[in-house]
């Protein structure tokens, strides 16, 4: 869009709020970045601890502190007590969504011992996990083994439960689907303080595909079986820019993962790994990576490098140098790869600490960063919070691939963010319809990217300040959220709940399937039990008794019904 077609805004003027944001950056220097780095040590050295333990003795503990789980969930009194949920603060939450819900009357449990790496079994090819394992911590255990799991979220504070109550993503997406695909089968302690396992067919499939997406609204996760790959110790990574329209930016990143002639399957065609970045409204880099093994990496004239270290580069701006010295290919150890983006944060690092990208900050205090989330929104007060939700987007579009231009265009027209982050992923056909789905009748008329089973959608992740808050114009960005609900409705795509969500009822039940998810909530007792996902996910401040009155009208709901 250029200046000419842009929407005329009024100037904003600035408050007391834009300084404490701008200035911000003080308090995380000397404040967030230690405590942040102490943390993440302390974190490591629980993760050796746990490490050093037999499987035999994590197995032990697991079903000890199962158990726990289980005498305090039958110590609710219905008839007194709030509704169930963990016991976790709500700043603790790497998501941007508010956990308000949790300042109202609540029955709490604690699954905070749920943190250990229960099994690598490499004839299954499983990693039996708790809900609290992360990122980090999983592909600091498997690498070495010459084993990954088959969609390893980017940042390292993302948790295994995170990725399937919620949503997770990688650049193997394309291949596997989404984080909750890759799950075999889950361990769930049920509102009646019943623990059952739920796989795709046993007796309790229903409930093994209606978890993704409920945010924990059915039961507590307490270990899940998630699908091991054989991986090699590099990525060749291959950087290639583009220059176009934002139409001609999106074919470039279809055409870089999905064969216009729906070969899809064919490893030869398809790369391990994929991801686009559009940096501006004409220009962008497209970037795939097939893994490679030491020997191919160190052959003489390929060029290695390690974007892990505290002083190099953040990888976005390093990826962006394809557009001045043209496409070109590099090598990057495997597990340094899965976590390139953890550094910066994206590129929100930018915003927090506006120099952390500096030559002479990455060397002196690179080796700090990131800072943790949880304690940035732990820090960061009332006003600064509200100020986020205004003048600033995090957001994810899904959307079916032969949408991206489409979307683009909508995020270039009202939102004007950059730079975007483009992600494939598959939406696979299942015998049951879940929370999220493909498009009915998609494989009836196969477009770029689809398979029989399963339809290519796209991330559209959002996540920046919007230029006209740059600016100094006025930006309602509810409004502007609103807005993109609004379009992902109409286009059949998906907001994930862990950002900031201005869906009212109606429309969160418009953009996702009740029917699956609203039978086990019955079925398994939920109901009166743990709140409703949009209930939980639903914006603002919940008091004492807005949760009574919807525990009310649920029960009401399911009684009727049952009757």
């Amino acid at each position: 869009m250029s200046d000419l077609e842009a929407p005329l805004r009024p100037k904003r003027k600035r408050v007391l709020v834009d300084y404490l944001v701008q200035f911000r950056w003080i308090l995380v220097i000397f404040v967030v970045l230690p405590i942040s780095f102490t943390i993440y040590f302390l974190i490591y050295l629980g993760d050796v601890k746990s490490g050093m333990k037999s499987y035999k003795r994590r197995q032990k503990e697991h079903e000890e502190n199962v158990q726990k789980v289980v005498k305090r969930l039958k110590q609710r009194n219905p008839s007194k007590d709030g509704l169930v949920c963990t016991a976790r603060k709500p700043w603790i939450a790497v998501g941007m969504r508010n956990v308000d819900y949790k300042r109202a009357r609540h029955f709490e449990v604690d699954l905070s011992a749920f943190r250990n790496i229960l099994e690598i079994d490499k004839e299954r090819m499983i990693a039996r996990v708790e809900p609290l394992v992360n990122m980090g911590q999983i592909s600091r255990e498997t690498v070495p083994m010459n084993l990954a799991l088959a969609v390893v979220a980017e940042l390292d504070d993302l948790t295994v439960g995170g990725l399937i109550n919620g949503y997770g993503i990688e650049g193997s997406s394309h291949i596997y689907g989404l984080f909750s695909d890759t799950v075999v089968a889950y361990e769930i302690v049920l509102a009646d303080g019943n623990v059952v396992r739920a796989t795709k067919d046993n007796e309790y499939s229903d409930l093994f595909y209606a978890i993704p997406w409920s945010q924990g609204t059915l039961g507590l996760l307490v270990a899940a079986e998630v699908k091991l790959i054989p991986i090699k110790e590099y990525m060749k990574v291959t950087y290639k820019p583009v220059v176009g329209t934002l139409k001609d930016l999106a074919q470039a990143y279809m055409d870089s993962f999905a064969p216009r002639d729906l070969d899809q399957d064919n490893p030869v065609k398809v790369p391990d790994f994929v991801e686009g970045m559009i940096y501006c409204r004409t220009e962008g880099v497209m970037m795939t990576g097939r893994y490679a093994s030491k020997e191919e990496a160190k052959n003489k004239g390929n060029v290695i490098n390690s974007v892990g270290w505290w002083y190099k580069p953040w990888f976005y701006q390093h990826a962006q140098t394809a557009l001045k010295k043209g496409e070109f290919i590099e090598y990057i150890p495997t597990r340094e790869y899965y976590h390139r983006h953890t550094r910066c944060l994206y590129w929100e690092g930018k915003l927090i600490l506006p120099f952390a990208d500096q030559w002479w900050f990455r060397f002196l205090l690179g080796w700090m960063m990131p800072p943790k989330v949880s304690l940035l929104k732990a820090t960061q007060g009332e006003a600064i919070r509200n100020y986020y939700h205004e003048m600033h987007v995090i957001q994810d579009m899904l959307v079916p691939l032969y949408k991206v231009g489409d979307a683009l265009e909508w995020v270039d027209r009202e939102m004007e963010i950059y730079p975007i982050w483009l992600c494939p992923h598959r939406l696979f056909k299942l015998p049951v319809k879940t929370m999220v789905y493909p498009e009915p009748g998609f494989e009836h008329q196969l477009k770029q990217g689809d398979t029989p089973y399963a339809q290519m959608y796209t991330d559209v992740g959002v996540y920046y300040t919007p230029e006209p808050v740059f600016r100094g114009e006025v930006f309602d960005g509810p409004e502007a959220v609103r807005r993109m609900e609004n379009w992902l409705i109409e286009n059949h795509g998906f907001q994930p709940q862990y950002a900031v969500s201005e869906l009212s009822e109606k429309n969160f039940w418009r953009m996702f399937d009740a029917g699956l998810y609203e039978q086990c909530r019955r079925r398994y007792g939920a109901v009166g039990t743990f709140m409703s996902v949009y209930y939980k996910c639903k914006k603002g401040r919940k008091t004492e008794k807005e949760v009574q009155e919807a525990e009310q009208a649920h029960l009401e709901t399911a009684y009727a019904e049952a009757d």
